[in-house]
Formats: C-alpha cells, structure tokens, sequence
C-alpha cells in the first residue's frame, strides 16, 4: 500500500453510494454540498461506488487536490453501518486502513487507551492511565 494514513489528519466518508465517474472536481463538489465542509481543509474524504468494489480518497495537499484510486478485483470493502439519514461519518485513520486492508470491522476489538479528547483535567487530579 502506496498511501500512508497520518493519525493528524481527519477523515469523513461519504455515505451515499458515489459515481466512479467523478473526479476531483464532482467529487469536491460533494463534499461542499452534501457534507458541508470546505473541500480545501486538508482532510481526507473517502468514497465508494454502489458494489464496494471501488473507493476514492479526495485530499487537498496545498498545492493541489489528491485522489487515490483502488479497485478490487475480488471481494468487497466493508463500510462501517452508520445512521443511513446521515451524508457524512468521520473514521479513524486505523479504521480506514482497516476497510482498504480488507479486515472486518466487526471483528477488531478495542483495549482501553488514554483519550487526551475525552478527559477533563479541570476537574481534579485524575490518573487516566491504564495499569498494565
């Protein structure tokens, strides 16, 4: 695998199944439209056509958009199960290499990690350490 997924960096996929036909400006023009964010932000906006035989990745790079293009050629990617009213989800970057590496979603269980996000230090000394 030619791309590397920097943890820094968001990632949204796109919901509804995409035309494969689109490039980079019909597919920018889905993320401004249909999920309401600014194409040239710099995070990475990933689409599969109706079969999930195929996906895009959208990036604006500064200089330039991105798209990485992939075809199976047997099989499928498995794309997670999200509230179908919704455009957009936001992935984790290990979720994306997931899908494109081809291992199941349902089957990849999680260890309790430290989350500097979801912790609030204003409220008194924690320790939000796990012991090993």
């Amino acid at each position: 695998m030619i791309v590397s997924l920097p943890l820094q960096v968001r990632y949204f996929l796109y919901r509804p199944v995409c035309d494969m036909r689109k490039s980079f400006d019909g597919l920018s023009g889905l993320v401004r439209e249909r999920l309401s964010k600014d194409p040239l932000g710099g995070e990475v906006f990933i689409f599969f056509n109706a079969r999930r035989t195929q996906v895009k990745l959208l990036v604006w790079e500064g200089d330039g958009f991105a798209l990485w293009y992939k075809r199976l050629e047997k099989g499928t990617f498995e794309v997670p199960v999200v509230d179908e009213k919704m455009n957009g989800h936001e992935l984790r970057s290990d979720e994306l290499l997931f899908i494109l590496k081809g291992i199941s979603l349902a089957s990849v269980r999680r260890r309790k990690r430290f989350d500097l996000n979801k912790n609030n230090f204003a409220s008194g000394h924690q320790n939000n350490f796990t012991q090993a």
